[in-house]
């Protein structure tokens, strides 16, 4: 069973990953121009992804 301090740095990790989407996603409805829209859906996406997989890890602590 993982340690307190391994799931504490997890749920830190998952916290920075939401923080991250939501001020991008802020960012995302000021920003005009497609190729700034693009890059800015791109990183949105690529938070996604970490996010869910932090999640899994997160989960399979359980």
């Amino acid at each position: 069973m993982p340690d307190n301090g391994s799931k504490q740095n997890l749920d830190n990790q998952i916290a920075v990953a939401r923080r991250n989407i939501a001020d991008l996603m802020e960012r995302a409805t000021a920003t005009t121009g497609s190729a700034a829209e693009e890059a800015i859906a791109n990183r949105i996406n690529h938070q996604q992804e970490l996010l869910n997989q932090l999640l899994k890890q997160r989960e399979a602590m359980e």
